[in-house]
């Protein structure tokens, strides 16, 4: 054996020895691609035992093991590092995920370099891949791209070193309308993020000095020439051991649109609420406090705005009956609206309206607020009470009539006052009259199954049997056929 031939094998072993206990794992191979040797960090990274089970060569190698590059595209066989340093080739940093055929389930993500050893005569002696796992690294990369890509708050990320965007998420381009080759690779000068940013002064320090970003208002340029409203904020992280800023954002044009909309229904409210010949009011929920009145609600009522705003509804005093007015209020508390209730409502001169009270709940700069529309029915009333009087006076002596005009005045006589009994009190059952006094009491269906121990449904088909016998078709309409046959005297008047 020659005394290079001893140099050789004496330095490899000395090379071997020192290279065993490394982390790293490191594979030697002959110029004939023959596998020579490979530490234990190397066999563990393949999930082998010995050095046979990697292959004798690069060729049975590429047999044994499937190599992809992490964008999951297959490697052809002259493409494995094993491969490329045989043929002598040097190379760094080249990342790739690791499979044995027997067995895909299993997975290691390597990052491999090669060297290319040589003799003092500069001939090539032995060929090395030095490798090391980054499969923790690489899952936890791959978890942070799931992560980043599936948020659906519109981001980028920008390195710091050349200020240059890396990562784009959907949001983003879902956002802007940018295509994806058009931010990655980006700089912030071409893309610039901060624009007429509200505080873009102190954003490009905190930039500098690698520190959080806070909420502002900038404007983004979108690639068809407009710009966009946004909020946005920046974090600093820390991607492939560099220093990057991760910048989020929020559209600001569906809150805008909102706001515009909201603005133009409050002020179409507004309009309404001030150019309506019916008298309305605002008031709190909770105090019953007046918040505003229109002014044909100040004409009608005589009032002044300073003589209404920021009293109550019982301060002002404008229900004519307490007790109607602390039915209207409970009625709305429980329901939230009431539809046409009968009431006299007292103006600043002490004079009586007869009205028609409606009243809805109604959410004004987040307050819960009631709105009361008064429909003032008094001429309507007399006229009625003129018209049926003017009946009754000619029909006390309507001999003079042709008995079909007496039948037309006996029924308009009919419709305007009922007094003409098409059914006896008598005709109802036990029960029915139950349900009628509690009607005229002003309870409604659920307070009458409460008082009288029935089912819901059970009340209200004999309220519609009710209905049905007397020729009524409302508690209004039920109410005053008691009343004009002087039943349940006792009971609540104007209910609705």
């Amino acid at each position: 054996m020659s005394r290079d031939v001893l140099t050789t094998e004496t330095n490899r072993r000395q090379l071997q020895q020192i290279i065993a206990g490394l982390s790293d794992g490191v594979i030697l191979l002959e110029i004939d691609q023959t596998i020579l040797w490979a530490n234990e960090a190397a066999l563990a990274m393949h999930g082998v035992s010995r050095i046979g089970e990697l292959g004798n060569n690069a060729g049975e190698y590429a047999e044994r093991f499937n190599l992809r590059y992490r964008n999951n595209h297959a490697l052809a066989p002259e493409q494995y590092p094993i491969c490329r340093v045989a043929a002598g080739e040097t190379f760094s940093d080249v990342l790739v995920e690791v499979s044995p055929c027997s067995d895909e389930e299993r997975t290691w993500v390597h990052s491999v370099r090669s060297m290319v050893l040589t003799d003092r005569d500069g001939e090539v002696e032995s060929l090395v891949l030095i490798m090391s796992d980054v499969t923790d690294w690489a899952n936890a990369e791959q978890r942070f791209e799931k992560t980043f890509n599936a948020n659906p708050a519109p981001a980028v990320i920008c390195r710091l070193s050349d200020l240059r965007y890396i990562k784009v998420n959907p949001g983003f381009l879902e956002m802007t309308g940018y295509a994806r080759d058009q931010v990655i690779g980006a700089s912030t000068y071409e893309l610039d993020i901060l624009e007429r940013a509200e505080r873009k002064d102190l954003a490009i320090q905190r930039l500098r000095d690698v520190a959080t970003i806070p909420q502002m208002q900038a404007e983004l340029r979108l690639p068809d020439g407009g710009s966009k409203q946004v909020i946005v904020a920046g974090q600093p992280l820390v991607l492939n051991d560099e220093d990057c800023m991760l910048f989020s954002f929020v559209d600001m044009e569906p809150r805008h649109k909102a706001e515009v909309a909201l603005r133009q229904s409050e002020e179409r409210f507004a309009k309404a609420f001030r150019l309506t010949p019916v008298p309305i009011l605002i008031c709190s929920a909770d105090e019953q406090r007046l918040i505003d009145v229109n002014q044909a609600f100040l004409d009608t009522l005589a009032y002044d705005s300073d003589d209404v705003l920021g009293k109550t509804v019982a301060q002002l005093d404008f229900i004519d009956e307490k007790a109607e007015r602390a039915r209207l209020l409970a009625a709305l508390e429980k329901t939230g609206r009431v539809d046409r209730a009968d009431m006299r409502i007292r103006k600043k001169n002490a004079e009586v309206l007869e009205c028609a009270v409606s009243a809805d709940t109604v959410n004004i700069q987040n307050t819960v607020c009631y709105l009361l529309v008064l429909m003032d029915i008094t001429e309507r009333k007399h006229t009625e009470l003129e018209l049926v009087a003017a009946i009754e006076e000619v029909m006390k002596d309507a001999s003079w009539f042709s008995r079909t005009l007496i039948e037309k005045l006996a029924n308009v006589k009919k419709i305007n006052s009922p007094q003409l009994p098409s059914v006896s009190f008598t005709d109802l059952t036990a029960r029915e009259r139950d349900v009628l006094g509690l009607i005229c009491e002003g309870l409604a269906d659920k307070e009458i199954a409460a008082r009288l121990k029935l089912a819901p449904n059970t009340v209200r088909n004999h309220v519609a049997t009710v209905y049905s016998k007397l020729d009524v078709h409302s508690r209004s309409e039920a109410i005053v056929w008691a009343r004009e046959r002087g039943l349940f005297s006792g009971s609540s008047r104007g209910q609705r």
